[in-house]
């Protein structure tokens, strides 16, 4: 069992950035995959950005402004958010599996994730 806490959520302004944690407890063998989605009003949920052994992927719309990162002694992984925009407003989730393929088509698939948190809330403001 895996239990997964997602802070860091907050408002801010367009431009601005923000780091997201998720302190994750339980079977370490769980959540070898960790992966960050995020769900905006009306739209579907969507990865942004994933993290296996130091492998990442990243969704395209955040390359470059998002970074991933893992702190295994804190149990935590973060995501830095930088340059964000009115659009990204959402409920982001973290997300943790113990087996799946790793490939850039596959990372972001939602069904492969067996433990989810409850989500924290970022609201950008234009």
């Amino acid at each position: 069992q895996v239990h997964l806490l997602e802070s860091g959520g907050s408002s801010v302004q367009a431009g601005g950035s923000l780091r997201l944690s998720c302190v994750a407890t339980g079977d370490t063998y769980s959540r070898n995959f960790m992966t960050w989605f995020r769900r905006a009003p009306g739209k579907e949920r969507e990865g942004v950005a994933g993290v296996y052994r130091g492998q990442v992927f990243y969704a395209d719309s955040v390359k470059g402004r998002f970074t991933i990162s893992q702190d295994y002694a804190k149990n935590t992984v973060y995501l830095q958010m930088n340059r964000l925009e009115p659009e990204e407003t959402a409920v982001y989730y973290c997300a943790a599996a113990a087996t799946m393929p790793w490939t850039s088509s596959t990372w972001s698939m939602e069904g492969a994730y067996k433990y989810w948190g409850q989500g924290t809330q970022v609201t950008v403001s234009s």
